[in-house]
């Protein structure tokens, strides 16, 4: 069908995709609306990193020999690729991590050990009510450890930030605001720039998790008006069509260059001593050790990819599948969606109920139907407290995702509501 907004090359860029291809068991076809949870890999990025690995594979900037040099230049080419995805403004802002959860981790612990930026007894951290656990948990502990207290946002019956407090919630007193770009759960996009403006007045560091806003919203941080710009920001590469096993940290220099190091190990060092160390520069200082090399190269090809079709027409798609997923949600009789309704003002993530049925047992039936979703938590248990459930169902769709396979997930949502009585 014609829907106003999709990729007009949906087709070629779905044969991009070997898995789409797939048939389940009994002959299904694969329905695949879990892309929140991790995205689906182009062709591209599986052949860039087995050519790495039959080609060139060595470790980094330790072997003084051709496939070192290769290898070495592959994974800063990565970073390269990544600081130009994001707009990053210098290239060495961006650090590799293991995922987006390491990258959280590295900024709330080291914010807990020495420095200019220290967190301590007094002081307060700011996050929300919708984030994901990777971003509360870390919070907790450093807060913990240090006698800061934590606080945070909550959100409204729609699903989104209640902002009515906000000078009342960053003060002076507040050393770190933490937050979610767009929530994994309710799909919300919060105002990011708006926030940051608030937390900067009151000199507050800002931190941002944009795991599920870097696959789908276009992100230019040199762009942005310095007092609106976050000072880190983390994201997953399987998120971004890119391996498992790769996330990015991107901070300003000016912070990073004040931060101790997150890990000791090979490479983050100057010199070492018996008695001390002095350490390497950005991004080196925060990349210990042996670096998960053929996925950062892996990473690389899949913002490449990204970048080829353009984050503006990506977030085009996404907000077309998301409003015309919206529109068949609501014509399932007892099913309520989790947030806001209006797809200009969400991402791709859909949480939902249907009466009557437990989540598992709905993404049970869809799952023998073809249609792969999330049931559960989705690792952000205080967001579903708030709206006193347990658990939901999750739908998300991406830049592959076609009109047909929300008609197959509707279908299937109406199968579900025959085989479990509900009429």
């Amino acid at each position: 069908m014609a829907l106003e907004g999709l990729l007009p090359e949906l087709a070629v860029i779905r044969k991009d995709f070997p898995i789409l291809e797939r048939e389940l068991a009994g002959g299904l076809p694969l329905v695949y609306l879990d892309s929140a949870n991790t995205s689906q890999k182009p062709q591209v990025v599986i052949d860039t990193m087995v050519d790495h690995l039959e080609r060139h594979n060595a470790n980094i900037a330790r072997a003084m020999h051709q496939l070192g040099a290769e290898s070495t230049e592959a994974f800063e080419a990565a970073r390269d690729k990544v600081a130009a995805f994001i707009g990053a403004p210098e290239r060495d802002e961006v650090i590799f991590t293991k995922n987006a959860s390491e990258a959280l981790n590295l900024v709330a612990n080291t914010l807990a050990w020495a420095g200019p930026r220290q967190v301590g007894a007094g002081d307060e951290v700011v996050i929300t009510e919708m984030e994901h656990h990777s971003n509360i948990v870390p919070w907790q502990l450093l807060t913990q450890r240090t006698g800061a207290t934590l606080r945070w946002f909550g959100i409204t019956d729609d699903g989104r930030l209640d902002l009515s407090a906000i000078d009342e919630l960053i003060t002076e007193r507040t050393k770190v605001v933490s937050l979610t770009w767009v929530s994994n759960m309710l799909g919300t996009i919060n105002p990011v720039a708006a926030i940051t403006k608030r937390a900067h007045a009151v000199g507050a560091l800002v931190v941002v998790d944009a795991s599920q806003a870097a696959p789908q919203l276009p992100i230019d941080l040199a762009a942005m008006p310095a007092d609106e710009r976050p000072d880190l920001v983390a994201f997953t590469g399987h998120k971004v069509v890119g391996p498992t096993g790769i996330g990015v940290l991107w901070g300003a220099r000016a912070v990073l260059d004040v931060l101790p190091p997150f890990l000791g190990g090979g490479e983050m060092i100057e010199t070492v001593r018996m008695e001390s160390s002095t350490y390497a520069g950005i991004p080196h200082k925060f990349e210990a050790g042996t670096p998960p090399i053929v996925e950062a190269v892996g990473l690389g090809a899949a913002v490449d990819y990204l970048g080829h079709i353009g984050m503006d027409a990506i977030h085009a798609h996404e907000q077309a599948i998301t409003g015309y997923a919206l529109q068949g949600l609501q014509t399932v009789k007892g099913l309520t969606v989790l947030g806001p309704l209006d797809p200009a003002a969400r991402g791709g993530a859909i949480s939902f109920e249907l009466d009557g049925v437990h989540p598992h047992d709905i993404a049970q039936v869809l799952d023998s139907r073809g249609v792969a979703v999330r049931a559960g938590h989705h690792c952000a248990k205080p967001a579903h407290a708030r709206f006193g459930v347990q658990s939901s169902t999750r739908m998300s769709s991406y830049l592959y995702t076609e009109p047909s396979e929300i008609d197959a997930l509707v279908e299937a949502l109406e199968y579900t509501r025959s085989y479990f009585k509900l009429d």
